[in-house]
């Protein structure tokens, strides 16, 4: 089984950086598709970044690309979110999840495709 555990989250002012973890295990394939999401109080779950965990091919939401940088250490079995100029709108709880390689190449970071996810940490960005 699965198991994902995020940390790193806390409160930072506007413009502030963050970085989040994310420790996996109970993998049987060496390559994964490690994902972030985030969910507002309100909003629909969004997806942020993903890493292919064999080649490290990575791909960003618009919203965050520039700010964001996803990456990985395979053998600590780790993804990392760096996150840089955060800003108020970018407070929600941030999720890491898993699923196949080939999900990091899809057309759409869509959580529907994710079958495991971790308990989120949160984040707040104040102005």
């Amino acid at each position: 089984q699965v198991q994902l555990v995020e940390s790193g989250g806390g409160s930072v002012q506007a413009g502030g950086s963050l970085r989040l973890s994310c420790a996996a295990s109970g993998y049987t394939n060496s390559r994964n598709c490690l994902g972030w999401f985030r969910q507002a109080p309100g909003k629909e779950r969004e997806g942020v970044a993903r890493i292919e965990t064999g080649s490290g091919d990575t791909d960003y939401a618009g919203s965050v690309k520039g700010r964001f940088t996803v990456s990985r250490d395979n053998a600590k079995n780790t993804v990392y979110l760096l996150m840089n100029s955060l800003q108020p709108e970018d407070t929600a709880m941030y999720y890491c999840a898993a699923a196949g390689w080939r999900y990091c190449y899809a057309s759409e970071l869509a959580a529907r495709t994710f079958a495991y996810w971790g308990q989120g940490t949160q984040v707040t960005v104040s102005s």
